[in-house]
């Protein structure tokens, strides 16, 4: 659960917080018990928790399929990730691993912690996919062959220009929409989305992504591996390590900008993705993501903790998150109200600014138009203040459980 003093200054998180614990729980208690399906589903928890959360939610063949997808997809990316696997070894492996998931016998170690894990008992999750339906199977192989494909033609291929930034995003990212959309059509839950509309879901997360993770992906051991268009930074600075240097503060904000700026064109589409879900199921699995990464670019922009740190969501709020996005409006709002902030946040100077308004007053336009706004809750920009009747009622639970907890404890026992 989040820190005390997170939910001390934010005191509507702490329902959705024990609720998304308690919802954890009970997930590790609906593992499987076949072995394969056992690993898989731990594994699942261990390497995303709020990611498996919500895909327990989903159908059981579904779900299952969809964790297969996950776990595959994650491997995938643990082999190309590895710096420490020279090219020679990487590019074959990750052209062929489409054909590996029919194999039970082969492993690959690499990777650290639970994606080591992952790696040397890849067995279990060939096991798994094996006992999948032959729709969910052909479309886990077709993506898994074109992603490998397009990983390997960008290991040996900088990232230049903005085109090319679209290209890799899509190997990597963009062909995820296009396989969950094939899933989701496959279960017979939804029609079958536009490559372009699934695509657009794809590279809306990762290019977040990309721009949440510079410095930890500048500074990766043993060599870094950045997928920040040289088209973009090239106009702010000589290197793209100098962004993180304090001196370079100024040029490295407006970079960051530009970056989130480009990310918020494919914001419009992923609302249409959204509108067109039927499921409950299927649109919570979406549409949780999508907002996460709406957020997280509110958070990013104008931000030099970007070159310094990690920003992210707290966890009260991705809490929130989960907890509340039940229908479109849910979205729509969440959209708003992230785009106001991070509106908020423009500075006029910014070479950028024009195109960056453009863009967030087009997605508010869209969150307008759904005439939806007035019939959600706006629990993404709310008020700082803690002396409000939901802190105290806070602080007068800590206080009980303090009570209880002296009184079984430490009181001496009445005979």
């Amino acid at each position: 659960m989040g820190s005390l003093g997170a939910i001390l200054k934010h005191p509507d998180d702490f329902y959705p917080l024990l609720k998304l614990k308690i919802a954890a729980r009970h997930a590790e208690k609906q593992i499987p018990s076949e072995p394969h399906w056992a690993f898989c589903y731990s594994m699942l928890h261990k390497v995303s928790r709020s990611f498996g959360l919500v895909i327990q939610q989903l159908g059981p063949q579904l779900r299952d399929a969809v964790c297969i997808f996950y776990l595959v997809l994650r491997a995938l990316d643990t082999v190309e990730d590895d710096t420490s696997i020279s090219t020679e070894v990487k590019v074959p492996i990750l052209m062929a691993f489409h054909r590996h998931i029919y194999d039970n016998d082969w492993h690959f170690s690499c990777g650290t912690k639970e994606y080591k894990v992952l790696m040397d008992e890849f067995h279990h999750v060939s096991n798994a996919f094996l006992d999948l339906g032959s729709g969910y199977k052909e479309a886990i192989e077709d993506i898994t062959m074109r992603m490998g494909a397009g990983m390997s033609k960008f290991i040996c291929k900088e990232v230049e220009t903005i085109d090319d930034y679209d290209e890799y995003c899509h190997y990597v990212a963009g062909l995820v929409g296009l396989g969950l959309s094939k899933l989701f059509h496959a279960s017979g839950a939804e029609d079958l989305a536009t490559d372009s509309l699934s695509n657009s879901m794809g590279l809306f997360l990762q290019k977040t992504n990309i721009i949440r993770d510079y410095l930890e992906d500048i500074n990766e051991i043993p060599k870094s591996r950045m997928f920040w268009p040289r088209q973009i930074w090239s106009k702010y600075v000589d290197k793209l390590e100098d962004l993180k240097y304090e001196e370079n503060s100024a040029k490295a904000v407006r970079c960051l900008n530009d970056m989130v700026t480009n990310a918020l064109v494919h914001a419009e589409d992923c609302l249409k993705y959204m509108s067109d879900l039927r499921d409950p199921a299927i649109f919570r699995f979406c549409a949780i993501p999508q907002i996460m990464a709406i957020g997280t670019l509110a958070l990013c922009f104008n931000n030099t903790q970007v070159f310094r740190g990690v920003v992210k969501m707290r966890r009260g709020l991705t809490a929130k998150v989960i907890d509340r996005t039940k229908t479109m409006s849910d979205v729509y709002g969440a959209f708003f109200d992230f785009s106001c902030l991070l509106k908020s946040k423009v500075d006029n100077n910014d070479p950028n600014a024009t195109k960056t308004l453009s863009r967030l007053e087009a997605i508010q336009k869209t969150c307008k138009e759904s005439g939806t706004l007035s019939k959600r809750k706006s629990y993404i920009i709310e008020s700082e203040s803690g002396h409000n009747s939901a802190l105290i009622a806070i602080i007068f639970i800590i206080l009980a459980i303090l009570y209880a907890y002296l009184s079984s404890n430490l009181l001496p026992n009445k005979q």
